[in-house]
């Protein structure tokens, strides 16, 4: 029987988590319950008629790359491209998918030109949870809401998020895999599990302590790796050269 103790105990331990920046799988928010009715269909009928960024690959595996970033280097070969079309024309697509063909996956931020009924779902969502949440974590503003609408099998490879974010999770189905340090992930699209659709909550986090506590914490190495990366790439001039420079210092230094 489910008692009111165990209940307590899941949400300390919830919370817990939550103070230490770990991931969490949270399945009573209600975050998004009025976009539960969100298929294919609905959206296609009332997401509106603005255009809609569609990443396109010859794969299942979907890298992420900044484009302003990238022209600057000749020799990079992103795996897949970015494409402007609406969504009727992303639904055909996915109806029309051949064995061996192109994969898409759309990621659009939602904005002032979906219809109506798309408008009075959004102020459905659980603002009030979710904004006790953000004022709890001192998170700065909500930068935006992602709409991710994934064929099955599309894989977003490891990587790290800039960001904090809720991942709302509103049809189909998701396998998280987190690796070392704790804040990387892989996240795919399983098999057999049809169409996935998801809107992030996207945030701005909190900002840096005045004092530095030890040991560090998990999300505090990534902020640490992620800015030598940044650091090394601008100085290098080169992306490719980042890796080998590491290598380098590691083993004539660490090992």
């Amino acid at each position: 029987m489910y008692t009111c103790a165990q209940r307590f105990s899941e949400i300390y331990v919830t919370f817990s988590l939550f103070a230490f920046q770990e991931p969490v799988v949270l399945t009573d928010t209600n975050l998004v319950y009025p976009a539960m009715k969100w298929d294919l269909e609905y959206l296609q009928e009332n997401i509106g008629d603005g255009d809609f960024s569609v990443y396109v690959a010859k794969t299942h595996k979907f890298l992420y790359y900044d484009e302003k970033k990238m022209v600057n280097f000749k020799n990079f070969k992103p795996k897949s491209r970015r494409a402007e079309m609406k969504f009727s024309e992303f639904a055909e697509k996915l109806g029309k998918i051949e064995q061996g063909g192109s994969r898409y996956y759309l990621q659009q931020t939602l904005n002032d030109t979906v219809g109506k009924k798309i408008v009075m779902d959004f102020l459905g969502f659980n603002w009030n949870w979710i904004n006790k949440q953000q004022t709890k974590r001192n998170w700065g503003q909500l930068t935006s809401n992602l709409l991710l609408v994934g064929m099955e099998g599309n894989v977003t490879p490891a990587h790290y998020d800039e960001q904090q974010n809720f991942f709302a999770q509103i049809k189909g189905y998701k396998r998280c895999i987190l690796f070392p340090p704790d804040q990387w992930h892989h996240i795919e699209s399983l098999l057999n599990g049809g169409i996935t659709i998801t809107v992030n909550f996207w945030y701005k986090g909190a900002p840096t302590p005045k004092r530095i506590e030890y040991p560090l914490k998990s999300h505090q190495k990534v902020a640490i790796m992620r800015n030598i990366e940044k650091m090394l790439g601008e100085a290098l001039g080169e992306p490719q050269e980042v890796g080998p420079l590491l290598n380098t210092m590691i083993k004539g230094r660490y090992d």
